[in-house]
C-alpha cells in the first residue's frame, strides 16, 4: 500500500470530521444520501459522456498506481543490462536467449528477445519506444478522467444545491420540510467540492505522477537494451545509464 495516499485521505477526511466536531456539529448533518447520489451520479454520469468506456474503466483499474506501491530498481536494471552486455560481448548476442528465464519484466523480456532475434538496433528502439510512448499515453488518459471528474464535481455540487434550494421554496408553508431542503442544498456543495479537491484531482495528479516513474524506468531499459544491441563497450554503457541515478548510487567500475 502506498502509505503516502493512506495517510493523506485520513488525514483529509479525519481533519474535516474532526473540525465538525469542534464547531458542536454532529456527523449525521453532513451524511445526505440525496446530496451523494446528486453529486457522484451527476459526476460519472458527465464523465461518461466525455470518455469511451474502455477509458473509464481504465480509469478505474489505474486507481491500483493509487493506493499500491510501485518500486522501480532502476540500479538493478542497468546492473542486468550489463550482465548481459558482458554476456553477448563474450558470447555473442545469441548467448542472451540463455538469459530471458531470468528477466521478469515483460517489457524488458521483449528487447531482449528482439535482440535475440537479430532486430535491428534501430528497429529495435523504435518498437521500445512506441511502447513506452502508447503506455504512457494510456496512462494520461485515464488519469484526464479523474481529473474531468474533479471539474464536473463541483459544477453538479451546485445542481445539488440549486435542487435544495427549489425543494425549500416549494415547502415554504411547511417548516418541518425546510430543514431538509436546506441541508441537501448545502451538503451537496460540501460533497462536490470534496470530492474533487481531497479525491479526484490527488487522484489524477498522483497517477501522473507513477506513470512518469514507470516511463523513466522503461527509458533506461529502452537506453540500455539498444546500446547492448549495437555492442556498446559495457562500461561506457554503464557510465551512460547511471546517469540516470543519483551521484550517490553510482559505480566506479564494471564488474565483469
Amino acid at each position: 500500500m502506498d502509505i503516502a495516499t493512506i495517510v493523506g485521505v485520513v488525514l483529509a477526511i479525519g481533519s474535516i470530521i474532526g473540525g465538525q466536531a469542534l464547531e458542536g456539529g454532529h456527523l449525521g448533518s453532513v451524511m445526505q444520501l440525496t446530496a451523494f447520489i446528486i453529486v457522484m451520479g451527476g459526476t460519472i454520469g458527465a464523465v461518461c459522456v466525455q470518455n469511451s468506456l474502455p477509458v473509464v474503466i481504465r480509469s478505474v483499474r489505474l486507481l491500483s498506481l493509487v493506493f499500491g506501491t510501485t518500486h522501480h530498481d532502476i540500479g538493478g536494471t542497468i546492473k542486468t543490462i550489463i550482465q548481459l552486455a558482458n554476456v553477448s560481448r563474450k558470447q555473442g548476442l545469441l548467448a542472451l536467449e540463455g538469459q530471458l528465464k531470468d528477466i521478469h519484466d515483460p517489457f524488458f523480456r521483449k528487447g531482449v528477445q528482439l535482440i535475440v532475434d537479430g532486430t535491428d538496433p534501430k528497429v529495435v528502439h523504435e518498437i521500445l519506444e512506441i511502447d513506452v510512448e502508447q503506455h504512457e499515453e494510456h496512462g494520461i488518459l485515464g488519469a484526464k478522467v479523474w481529473e474531468a471528474a474533479g471539474g464536473y464535481a463541483p459544477t453538479v455540487g451546485i445542481l445539488g444545491a440549486v435542487l435544495g434550494l427549489i425543494h425549500v421554496m416549494e415547502n415554504l408553508a411547511d417548516p418541518s420540510k425546510l430543514g431538509g431542503g436546506i441541508a441537501v442544498a448545502f451538503v451537496a456543495t460540501i460533497y462536490g467540492v470534496g470530492a474533487a479537491n481531497l479525491f479526484f484531482l490527488p487522484f489524477a495528479n498522483k497517477i501522473k505522477f507513477k506513470i512518469k516513474e514507470e516511463s523513466s524506468a522503461r527509458n533506461v531499459i529502452v537506453l540500455g537494451l539498444v546500446g547492448l544491441a549495437q555492442g556498446e563497450n559495457p562500461r561506457l554503457l554503464q557510465e551512460k545509464l547511471e546517469s540516470f541515478l543519483p551521484q550517490s548510487e553510482r559505480t566506479k567500475e564494471v564488474k565483469k
